[in-house]
């Protein structure tokens, strides 16, 4: 077993959001809060080659991403500058480059295969539709029907859970059912002086693990590790964050046969696990 690094991404600026798609590109988010600016980049996600870099919305900050779904990103602005509260619905085809469609009085909720979950705002309650993802067209009005749309919003869950991305979870003892990665991550403290949680995925015999070691200065070096069980030897070791005062989480994830490691919080590499 192997991770072999495939391409890096790096713009100096700070990284918001990684996204894989199904139509295998990636989408990452970009920020520079000083300058209040968003940007928006495509990947293949087998190369990193850009198929969409630097992309930016008339409002070149006020804005955020939905989803993405079958080459479509679903972007949202703010009610106001400065509050989390979403507004709008803007439907951007990554390949034609171009919004197909908007809608700035919807609020989006979720997807489910064909159709978008969307509601007005009513002076009490909500109002739901649900969208063709395509035209923007209203299909049908569902109305204040709230145990339908929370029936569909809970399939829309099982649908993304099964998209194969896998997350950290947090170590504790007896959570795994694998005596040989408990073991392993339990013995990484008799090597390291380690602060805080230890974060992992168990993919099969592939163990990968990040935490924090106090360095000399009395920051943390965030480490990375990925240890092949099978053979219990480490086959990729990386620092990704040095000399921090903060415990940073979420660093990894895993979709398929692809890891993605985020460095501080400004440069990603994408490796491809060969077993």
């Amino acid at each position: 077993m192997k991770l072999k690094k495939i391409y890096r991404f790096d713009n100096k600026r700070q990284i918001w959001r990684i996204i894989p798609t199904e139509t295998n590109k990636l989408i990452v988010e970009e920020r520079e809060p000083e300058k209040k600016q968003a940007y928006f980049n495509c990947l293949a996600l087998d190369s990193g080659k850009k198929l969409l870099k630097d992309f930016q919305l008339e409002d070149i900050f006020w804005v955020g991403i939905e989803a993405v779904r079958n080459d479509i990103i679903f972007f949202h602005k703010f009610a106001k500058p400065d509050m989390p509260k979403h507004r709008g619905i803007f439907a951007f085809d990554i390949r034609n480059k171009n919004v197909l469609w908007e809608n700035s009085e919807l609020i989006f909720q979720f997807l489910l295969k064909e159709k978008l979950y969307a509601f007005r705002e009513k002076f009490q309650g909500r109002s739901y539709v649900s969208i063709n993802q395509l035209t923007g067209e209203i299909i049908e009005e569902v109305g204040e029907n709230y145990n339908f749309i929370n029936a569909l919003r809970n399939e829309s869950m099982i649908e993304e859970d099964s998209k194969g991305q896998m997350f950290p979870e947090i170590f504790e003892t007896d959570s795994l059912n694998d005596n040989r990665a408990e073991n392993f991550i339990k013995s990484l403290r008799n090597v390291f002086v380690i602060s805080g949680k230890i974060e992992y995925i168990l993919k099969n015999e592939l163990l990968l693990l990040s935490f924090h070691e106090v360095s000399f200065k009395e920051n943390f070096n965030n480490l990375f590790k990925a240890v092949d069980l099978s053979t219990g030897k480490y086959i990729l070791e990386e620092v990704i964050a040095k000399e921090t005062s903060l415990y940073l989480t979420d660093s990894f994830f895993v979709k398929d046969d692809y890891l993605f490691l985020l460095f501080g919080k400004t440069r990603l590499q994408v490796y491809k696990i060969i077993l």
